[in-house]
């Protein structure tokens, strides 16, 4: 938990090799901390079971350990806390702010398609139609019982009605701190568990940054509409919200976003080239 000083955090997933969006994001945050007088933590966050590799996990550290960058211990790994993640669903369901959905994603899209104008989230996926969120209560417990596939879904509107149309949340950057008007309700009833993972990237790391005291959270641009969401499960759980900065995107020669799904260079790439992390630094402004 928070000690008073600011505590920041390096949050990858162990699903491919970092690169240098990757590189600029720890390097930003562990300078950040330190001039701040704070820490930087590292959490492993790890809840996908098919796509997380222990190999990967011992990459990161040893990519980060070549740029020069320690973290204190321990690091949190959140496969190791799927019982906490699952406490904090339940209550949400327990007060009716959560549901099972059964639909797949096929018919979701099936679903959108058939209805002119359909709107979608700022990800690009098309906003759940809430099929599944009035379903008889007797039959929903017979689709669990019987273990139908299926995700657990945030009730937007029941949620709005308890948080209300002033969530926010405090930017900050080098010029200074500005408050950010949040609108959840562009994510419609967003996936926040799944059958077989008792959560979901938004509803664990808003569990970790609480239970880990994080005050100023540094991220990259393309997870901005999600701090959003972010927010609104915060205030919910009654979570403290951290302070957040949405950090410019390192971009391969073409332009694109550098990604572990498209095979970006990696900094085990450029080790093996004989880049040094002094090169590195000093490519990414950190000199």
């Amino acid at each position: 938990m928070s000690t008073g000083a600011p505590v920041l955090r390096f949050a990858p997933s162990p699903n491919g090799r970092l690169h240098l969006g990757h590189a600029y994001s720890a390097l930003l945050n562990a300078d950040l901390a330190r001039r701040m007088g704070g820490l930087c933590r590292l959490r492993i966050e790890d809840i996908d079971p098919v796509r997380s590799k222990p190999e990967l996990v011992e990459a990161i550290v040893a990519d980060l350990a070549w740029l020069g960058l320690t973290f204190p211990e321990p690091v949190r790994h959140q496969s190791q806390h799927m019982d906490a993640y699952r406490a904090v669903l339940d209550g949400l369901i327990d007060r009716g702010l959560a549901y099972p959905c059964f639909c797949s994603r096929g018919q979701i899209r099936a679903q959108a398609a058939a209805l002119e104008g359909h709107p979608h989230d700022p990800d690009g996926a098309p906003l759940y139609p809430g099929t599944c969120r009035r379903l008889d209560p007797a039959r929903v417990a017979g689709r669990l019982a019987g273990n139908a596939p299926h995700t657990w879904r945030l009730d937007m509107e029941a949620a709005l009605r308890i948080a209300g149309d002033r969530l926010g949340y405090t930017a900050f950057d080098e010029a200074g701190t500005r408050w950010v008007q949040a609108a959840p309700a562009r994510w419609g009833d967003a996936v926040i568990a799944r059958r077989a993972v008792p959560t979901s990237y938004h509803l664990a790391v808003v569990h970790d940054d609480a239970q880990e005291g994080i005050t100023h959270v540094v991220r990259g641009q393309d997870l901005e509409a999600a701090t959003d969401l972010h927010v609104l499960l915060q205030h919910l759980l009654d979570f403290p919200v951290p302070r957040y900065r949405h950090h410019r995107l390192i971009l391969d020669p073409g332009g694109e976003k550098l990604a572990k799904s498209r095979a970006s260079q990696s900094l085990a790439d450029l080790r093996q080239a004989g880049v040094t992390p002094e090169q590195i630094r000093a490519r990414l402004g950190f000199g």
